[in-house]
């Protein structure tokens, strides 16, 4: 399986910055034809955003389409589906309609060019009081969604809320993000971005408390916050380490007839295991 530890955001027609973006060490890159992008620009930068699709690169290639509701997201995706594309990222996600509609027309889309169908992953961003309280049914819609992401900026103001270094505010929306996520049956979402560019240290911090809740991975918007995010979202060396040995530990215990054991002091079980397994399933996605 690839990575989704980090996604970082490159403006669409900023030739330079799209040049550059895929050699940052990001697992995937999100050229951007929404905020970024002035209006007057965005018809002209889905030629430049297709353009650079084509080019070698390393990583997941992504685009950002304007929201469901605007007179550009029906011409981006006409624009951007295509030999290249990884998947799209769906802004300002509200409703199960929303979502259902949007992968209906990648759909066809993928048939009408002789894609794989289902090929282009879609990923919505939740941002808002309205898709967070509908999130739990935006993620069992039955598209092709196998993950989704949330994003603070137009959420807090949306909700008018202060959006603070502690981010002790977004504590319920990542919550419920996650649990919608599992009851859904899709992967773990994916976190906000961290606007503070410069304080790297409290970017390491909201990432380690995004894992914590249960995410995956986080957007990113300065090539500097990649490295800390895809630390933060792999397991450590003192992780791997004991997973290791409660894997081989517990796998001894069965052999001789036991389902529960100690190991350094902890009661090992089922649960302990599998998230055991996890994270070895985890450093194996992130050599790959």
């Amino acid at each position: 399986m690839p990575a989704y530890r980090s996604f970082l955001f490159a403006p669409g027609n900023h030739a330079r910055k799209v040049q550059k973006v895929f050699d940052c060490g990001a697992d995937n890159v999100i050229l951007d034809l929404e905020d970024a992008v002035a209006k007057a620009e965005k018809v002209a930068t889905r030629a430049l955003v297709v353009e650079a699709l084509k080019r070698p690169r390393r990583g997941g290639a992504y685009v950002r389409v304007n929201a469901f509701g605007t007179e550009f997201c029906y011409g981006d995706a006409v624009a951007v589906v295509g030999p290249g594309l990884d998947g799209i990222i769906l802004p300002m996600v509200e409703s199960r309609d929303q979502i259902v509609a949007f992968d209906w027309l990648v759909g066809a889309l993928e048939r009408e060019r002789g894609l794989p169908i289902g090929g282009v992953d879609i990923i919505p961003i939740i941002e808002t009081g309205k898709g967070i309280a509908n999130a739990r049914s935006i993620a069992a819609a039955g598209t092709r969604v196998k993950r989704m992401a949330f994003g603070a900026g137009d959420y807090t103001l949306d909700m008018n809320m202060e959006w603070t270094l502690g981010e002790s505010e977004l504590e319920h929306a990542r919550a419920e993000m996650a649990v919608a996520s599992r009851a859904a049956g899709l992967e773990a979402p994916i976190d906000t971005v961290w606007v503070h560019i410069n304080d790297l240290e409290g970017l390491t911090r909201s990432a380690k408390r995004a894992r914590q809740l249960g995410f995956q991975g986080k957007m990113c918007i300065h090539p500097p916050q990649v490295a800390l995010v895809n630390g933060a979202f792999t397991p450590t060396e003192t992780e791997i380490a004991f997973a290791r040995r409660v894997v081989a530990a517990f796998e001894k215990a069965e052999r001789e007839g036991s389902s529960s054991i100690q190991l350094d002091g902890y009661f090992i079980d089922y649960p302990i295991v599998y998230k055991a397994q996890r994270t070895l399933d985890a450093v194996r996605a992130t050599a790959a």
